[in-house]
């Protein structure tokens, strides 16, 4: 991810915690980010607690067994998922 940010001369990493027990591991990734490129930052931002039950994965294995997540997603990603599921 360090390479792939300064590859894209970009300067911070935005990742969500949707709950607490998030927080450790997000936490170290940063801390081990910030040991590989200084100049990068990372921001962590919370959801609105009515989406704090979702995760990538889950939307993915929704997607995939033809579930409808248009309410979850914007727009772009139900595309994605759309062209690769449907």
């Amino acid at each position: 991810l360090v390479n792939y940010v300064s590859k894209k001369n970009a300067i911070s990493i935005i990742r969500g915690l949707r709950v607490l027990s998030d927080f450790e591991d997000e936490f170290k990734m940063a801390l081990m980010n910030r040991s590989l490129d200084s100049e990068i930052v990372t921001m962590f931002l919370m959801p609105h607690e009515k989406y704090t039950h979702l995760s990538s994965s889950i939307i993915r294995e929704v997607a995939s067994l033809k579930g409808n997540v248009s309410s979850l997603v914007p727009k772009i990603v139900r595309d994605a998922l759309e062209k690769k599921f449907y």
